[in-house]
């Protein structure tokens, strides 16, 4: 009689650690955007340039909180270019859709969760690149004035918020093609910017705008960021925050699940 051939237990296949997060995709992933020349000149050189211009404007030595106008707007612009950089990484999945490549990910161990988290540590080094541009040329334009520790913690609050922006730009990676996403987010964030405050003080708007502006998703975050600062964060502005970034990463999760389960 013959033997029948052996049969595989799936149950002893062994799994990557840590759900298959390793450090030669996350460099891959770092790599890859580094080498993208319209994000860098979208994300790192746009703000910097908008720092200088706005920054060369009268008024800037004008007392806000622990700094002057010029600190005010450096901060603002942080945080802006540290958003377009989140966002353009967190969009690269409609490229890897586009090609392919996230359907080969699908037949790897790699665990979507450790999938997200190498995307939201890209996410981090590029708005922290981005944020350190900013700065630099903040500092060597010698205006912005406040202590070193508000600049840092700025920095560093900052940085933490740029994770919403990343998960809306996963989020609408997997809505829009490939080609479309940063055509879409680029001038969504740029309006969303100057409707949030973060080019402009909401003081200076109609109440009817300023009304709609509390509910937009830079508000919230451009409160949170220049608190250090101007030690005015008020509580609906944390809820803002707080709101948007459940929102966006529901979402994410949400199309993120959606494609995995197509065949």
């Amino acid at each position: 009689m013959t033997d029948l051939p052996m049969t595989l237990d799936p149950g002893a296949r062994q799994l990557p650690a840590m759900g298959g997060f390793n450090r030669t995709v996350l460099g891959i992933e770092l790599r890859r955007m580094l080498r993208n020349r319209r994000t860098v000149v979208l994300t790192l050189i746009v703000p910097a340039a908008l720092l200088l211009s706005i920054g060369s404007q009268r008024g800037w030595e004008e007392t806000v909180g622990e700094g002057n106008v010029a600190a005010y707007l450096l901060v603002s612009m942080a945080l802006y270019g540290a958003a377009l950089t989140a966002a353009a990484t967190g969009t690269m999945v409609a490229m890897e859709r586009a090609v392919g490549w996230s359907r080969q990910l699908r037949l790897t161990p790699l665990n979507p969760v450790a999938y997200i988290l190498m995307k939201a540590l890209v996410a981090l080094f590029m708005g922290a690149l981005a944020i350190a541009v900013v700065n630099v040329v903040g500092v060597s334009q010698g205006k912005a004035q406040m202590p070193t520790h508000v600049w840092v913690l700025s920095a560093v609050v900052t940085l933490f918020c740029t994770l919403t922006f990343a998960a809306l730009g996963v989020f609408v990676g997997y809505l829009v093609p490939g080609e479309n996403t940063m055509q879409i987010l680029g001038p969504g964030l740029a309006l969303l910017s100057f409707l949030g405050g973060v080019f402009i003080p909401l003081s200076q708007y109609a109440d009817v705008v300023r009304n709609i502006a509390y509910w937009t998703p830079m508000y919230g975050v451009a409160e949170v960021a220049r608190a250090p600062l101007t030690h005015d964060l008020p509580w609906y502005a944390v809820v803002n925050a707080v709101c948007w970034f459940v929102l966006f990463v529901a979402g994410a999760a949400w199309r993120m699940s959606k494609d995995t389960a197509r065949a």
